[in-house]
């Protein structure tokens, strides 16, 4: 879809981002408002209020689960809503190791049922290893909300110079014993403990440039000095701060979002609107993972990518 201020939006050029299964990763079933995953050698059991359909296991393969969260008081099966883990077999809490590509990262059972990865987030890596090995010069990637750091290390890897911002130290220190568990303590990673707008800002100011963007914005969220984040009320002014550390040699902005109720055609619009000075396309639609044996689909989040060929 060739980017412009007056063109309307093409719906039928949207484009479903599909992560398949890796050795480490898989979509085992989905259903009843759950998924079941395996992830590195441990099988889980997790909430998921897209999946309203049947499952197709029976329920003795769900039975083998070796954790399975439950959503707390109150929570309501919510995104964001914090519970705990019954955990079937001893061990099965503590950290263990999950590898993609060049990148080998920790896994946790935390109490907000993530895991420290989100694989459907591999469509995403894979792009952008691909567009930095295409390029012969040296590419600056800005990660921005950052968490654990994969969409850092592996275009680290694969030869970008990589600033990571990340409101919490918590995942900041994850994020970099990540980079030492991968053995890319040589590759160039700037780990910033930062409010992501603020820090856009402040790059704009300074005249600092990027060759690509990937940011990963929750609906709500707090800065290292208690800063507020509202998805609605930021996103437009972060996307144009966005543009302008962005020029004509760069590559490309990638935005994921989760658990919102905007439309994708509201994202591409703000997206439109913050890059309507700048050729390149704007690919959009939702991204999903499919299931190992039945190829199904389950829907997970929401994305926006302008990008330009080279």
């Amino acid at each position: 879809m060739p980017n412009g201020p007056h063109h309307g939006i093409d719906t039928t050029g949207t484009t479903t981002l599909v992560a398949r299964p890796w050795p480490d990763y898989a979509l085992l079933d989905s259903g009843g408002g759950r998924k079941l995953e395996r992830l590195g050698g441990r099988v889980l059991d997790r909430p998921d209020s897209q999946a309203l359909w049947r499952r197709s296991l029976d329920p003795a393969a769900w039975a083998q689960a070796d954790a399975t969260f439950v959503s707390g008081s109150g929570a309501g099966g919510d995104e964001d809503g914090k519970g705990r883990w019954e955990l079937r077999r001893e061990g099965v809490d503590r950290p263990w190791a999950v590898r993609y590509g060049a990148a080998t990262v920790e896994a946790q059972l935390t109490g907000f049922r993530h895991l420290g990865i989100f694989p459907e987030q591999r469509v995403h890596w894979d792009h952008a290893v691909a567009a930095i090995e295409r390029r012969a010069a040296d590419v600056s990637l800005l990660n921005l909300f950052g968490y654990t750091g994969m969409a850092s290390l592996l275009p680290a890897a694969a030869g970008a110079s990589v600033t990571h911002v990340d409101a919490s130290k918590k995942a900041i220190s994850w994020a970099r014993a990540n980079q030492e568990r991968s053995g890319l303590s040589d590759k160039p990673i700037r780990w910033l403990c930062d409010d992501a707008a603020r820090f856009v800002a402040r790059e704009v100011r300074r005249g600092n440039r990027y060759d690509a963007i990937v940011l990963d914005p929750p609906k709500y969220g707090r800065g290292p000095k208690n800063e507020i984040w509202r998805l609605e009320e930021q996103l437009p002014a972060l996307l144009n701060d966005c543009r302008a550390l962005l020029d004509r040699k760069s590559a490309f902005l990638t935005l994921t979002i989760y658990a919102t109720h905007l439309s994708v055609l509201t994202l591409v619009r703000l997206v439109e609107d913050a890059f309507a000075d700048l050729e390149g396309d704007i690919a959009f639609g939702e991204m999903a993972l499919a299931e190992a044996d039945s190829g199904r689909l389950l829907p997970t989040s929401l994305y926006v990518r302008w990008s330009r060929d080279d």
